[in-house]
């Protein structure tokens, strides 16, 4: 056990310096707002800051076709339009993920069903994917958590052999490469956010990239964000064949993101370097367990996640992010309050108030245990930020704190105490 006094006991903070700030927004966002003001029109289809945005984006991300939305959560919902998922259907997601990711399944009137976790990257894995499909099964939502890639080699196979659409929900994951390739473009359909959390933001937006490179499936997909209709070059067409939202990009949320994606690259691997090097200072400590990144892999953190494994450590999960904390660095126990499935919409089955549809088309149930993997994920995990504004200090610092921390609370000394 070490002897070092924690700060919570009086001791001595690990962190003494206030962590790195920055501008997210600057001229340049400024530049492109006021050219969007100056064309007399903020509408997508006649303004060129969407249309800029989006070739800026597929020249990124290595292409050809993708469609601007109002947020992630319609990007999502889009690409499930898109897929045809409609009434009935079974969508298999992550039990970790904001609602976001649901909210477009239960808009199609589909059944959200959940697959569990791997306990270390966090994300779905291909056998618990596998045994929840049905010949209900009509979509994989593959959620790419906190940066860190999902194994899309063998999810893909899955769905090919089960013929279902893949949809990648990269919210959380920009620049993410799986074994080289950037996550959002192995799917049949990927999805982002530009919401004021994410890696970048346009205040709220969104984008999918339509993979197959098919221009009917780019035609439909770009027709279901603007209520069905078509809307490509001079003309215009508008008659209605089924229901589809309006989630249309304004030119100003275009004109930002045009300045945010020439930042991106950089904000990814600073967060890239930083997280990989947290990784690296607080592997093999009592108690910790890292959030696993694949050699093969490339994250982007959107934040990081350590779990701890208290049959290691004299303290509770609570006392080890208060001590933390006393350290100088934020955190919280846990990340989202309980798995999807126990969130009171799928315990009530209630997607609408009074109804239990779509629900009761199959009479589906949710219980906990459903994602054992999932639920003691929450359960265990400690998690704090990682921003492309960090200094190499802050990152020293973050790793002094937690090794500080687990090495107070240590049953038995660590096998190794080097950086």
């Amino acid at each position: 056990m070490s002897t070092q006094q924690l700060a919570i006991q009086g001791g001595p903070k690990a962190k003494t310096t206030p962590f790195g700030t920055g501008k997210r927004f600057g001229l340049e966002e400024a530049q492109e707002l006021l050219e969007a003001l100056e064309q007399n029109t903020l509408f997508y289809h006649f303004g060129k800051k969407v249309k800029k945005f989006l070739a800026d984006f597929n020249e990124l991300y290595g292409v050809k076709y993708s469609v601007a939305t109002t947020s992630g959560t319609a990007s999502i919902h889009v690409a499930l339009g898109a897929a045809g998922v409609t009434v009935g259907d079974e969508v298999i997601t992550s039990p970790i993920t904001d609602q976001g990711t649901l909210i477009g399944i239960l808009y199609q009137n589909a059944i959200p069903v959940f697959a569990d976790l791997d306990p270390h990257t966090y994300n779905m894995t291909p056998e618990t994917i596998e045994a929840k499909i049905t010949p209900r099964t009509k979509a994989i939502v593959v959620v790419h958590l906190a940066g860190n890639s999902a194994d899309m080699d063998a999810i893909m196979a899955i769905a090919r052999k089960h013929n279902v659409k893949v949809i990648e929900d990269c919210a959380q994951s920009y620049m993410t490469r799986y074994k080289g390739k950037l996550v959002g473009t192995i799917g049949d359909y990927g999805c982002f956010s530009t919401n004021d959390f994410k890696h970048i933001s346009t205040g709220d937006g969104g984008i999918v990239t339509v993979n197959s490179g098919d221009e009917q499936d780019f035609m439909a997909t770009h027709a279901f964000a603007d209520k069905n209709f078509k809307r490509f070059g001079d003309a215009v067409q508008k008659d209605l064949h089924f229901l589809a939202p309006n989630y249309r990009m304004t030119e100003l949320q275009g004109a930002v993101g045009i300045a945010q994606l020439k930042k991106l690259p950089w904000i990814c691997e600073q967060r890239h370097k930083y997280g990989d090097r947290i990784t690296q200072g607080i592997s093999g400590l009592p108690g910790i367990q890292v959030h696993q990144v694949n050699e093969e892999n490339y994250c982007s953190y959107w934040f990081y996640m350590l779990r701890l494994d208290v049959s290691e450590l004299t303290c509770t999960r609570k006392e080890f992010s208060e001590a933390l904390a006393a350290e100088g660095i934020p955190n919280q126990a846990g990340y989202i309050a309980a798995v999807m499935y126990m969130q009171p919409i799928f315990q009530k089955r209630q997607a609408y108030l009074g109804s239990q549809f779509p629900f009761d088309i199959t009479g589906i149930t949710y219980h906990q245990g459903d994602c054992p993997n999932g639920e003691a994920i929450l359960e265990t995990a400690i998690r704090f930020g990682v921003s492309e504004f960090y200094t190499d200090e802050d990152v020293e610092d973050i790793i002094a704190a937690i090794r500080k921390v687990s090495l107070h609370f240590a049953k038995q000394p660590a096998v190794s105490e080097t950086k």
